[in-house]
């Protein structure tokens, strides 16, 4: 509900969520599965529906105004988007649908309602949770309201299946929000093999106008506090006070525009490298296409990914396929999807300093950056999209037979 497949990843509430609900629904229709897509209509220009490819539509639903709206007064224009799915749906003959999955709290309210009309299962991912973030929070972040707590604690009672990304993540269902064990299935995410690959640094840098010889720092995501980019910043003016050298050979590259929290900073980035003192080795770039973005992975010695929680981390499995390695934060899905040692190296913690020493060794220890990169590559081959529609293919047809079963039992 709160943002559309279609919107490009990076920027204002589109992220992982986004990149996972699209190819998902691309494999699943490669395996012959439809799917209908509901979002919230954002623009009185869009049309009613958009086919992403055959077999996958995206249905604009009408809820509130068409011009930007603040994702927390989305709860209320529940109603009006749930009215637009169930009139969507009342077009066809009953048993169009054969099982409902929705994606974060807000739709799993949707899909909840519509549980109960239409009599079909409901499958629901989190991908972030209110309880994990509120544990975990940055400095200068806002913890998440009760109203979403109290929302995805319903949702968990309700659906008759829970999509977790990682084991990780089904252990804080269970325990944060009392899930039914039997009810959590672990499907990891994955990423697209074909456009993240491995290919030329020279040439990528070429296209991205970055000197041959440079040491790249990557962060690629929404800039906002959860995200932590300032933590690279700060790592990286720290390597500077100890190597005034590395100056001239250093760039740091922060791919994506200003999300959440952060869009009341649009310029936090650029402020910050003021105040450290770096502005002339940080590049602000906006969210791009995926070839371009590749690019940026396969130009980089190493992506960053601070972040203070992750359901799973997609930017880290998209820059390991490119055959770049990664530092990231000890946390969440971020221990799955990078393996310590092998495909990079997790960081406890978000003390600049640590980061700088971590950080310093891509740069000063080729040879290390290089074994990395290869495994890198070898750990993200593990995790294409396919699999993970195949995997939850088998979880919709768990929970149908299993609603069917319920459903006759109640009869007899």
């Amino acid at each position: 509900m709160h943002t559309s497949p279609l919107d490009q990843p990076g920027t204002g509430d589109a992220g992982g969520m986004n990149v996972y609900i699209v190819e998902v629904a691309r494999r699943l229709a490669e395996r012959g599965v439809e799917v209908e897509i509901f979002t919230r209509q954002t623009s009185r220009d869009l049309p009613p529906i958009v086919e992403i490819v055959p077999g996958v539509s995206v249905r604009h639903i009408t809820a509130g105004p068409y011009e930007e709206l603040d994702k927390g007064d989305l709860p209320g224009q529940l109603c009006a988007f749930l009215s637009g799915v169930l009139r969507a749906e009342a077009m066809y003959e009953p048993g169009r649908y054969d099982v409902i999955h929705s994606h974060y709290w807000l739709s799993g309210q949707v899909g909840w309602l519509a549980k109960e009309r239409w009599g079909l299962p409901l499958v629901h991912t989190m991908h972030t949770m209110a309880k994990v973030k509120n544990l975990l929070l940055a400095d200068d972040d806002r913890p998440e309201p009760a109203a979403r707590v109290l929302g995805e604690q319903q949702v968990v009672e309700v659906a008759d299946r829970l999509v977790a990304n990682t084991p990780t993540e089904a252990r804080e269902l269970v325990e944060l929000y009392g899930a039914v064990p039997d009810r959590v299935e672990v499907v990891n995410p994955g990423v697209n093999l074909k456009v993240f690959r491995p290919a030329s640094k020279g040439a990528a840098r070429h296209r991205l106008d970055l000197p041959q010889d440079a040491h790249v720092l990557l962060f690629v995501g929404r800039v906002q506090p959860l995200k932590a980019p300032d933590v690279l910043l700060r790592a990286a003016a720290r390597m500077l006070v100890e190597d005034p050298s590395l100056r001239s050979r250093l760039v740091v590259a922060c791919v994506g525009g200003p999300s959440g929290n952060g869009l009341a900073r649009p310029s936090y980035l650029t402020d910050v490298a003021t105040s450290l003192g770096i502005s002339d080795v940080v590049r602000v770039v906006p969210p791009t296409p995926q070839n371009e973005l590749a690019d940026w992975y396969r130009a980089a010695d190493v992506t960053v990914v601070p972040s203070y929680n992750e359901s799973f981390g997609l930017v880290a499995l998209e820059s390991q396929a490119c055959g770049t390695p990664v530092a990231a934060a000890s946390v969440g899905g971020l221990r799955t999807a990078v393996r310590d040692g092998v495909s990079g190296a997790l960081v406890q913690g978000h003390d600049p300093h640590d980061w700088a020493r971590t950080l310093g060794r891509f740069v000063y220890e080729p040879a290390w950056r290089d074994e990395l990169s290869a495994g890198a590559v070898e750990h993200a081959a593990a995790f294409g999209w396919s699999a993970t529609a195949a995997r939850l293919e088998q979880v919709y047809a768990g929970a149908m037979a299993n609603l069917h079963r319920l459903q006759v039992a109640a009869l007899s």
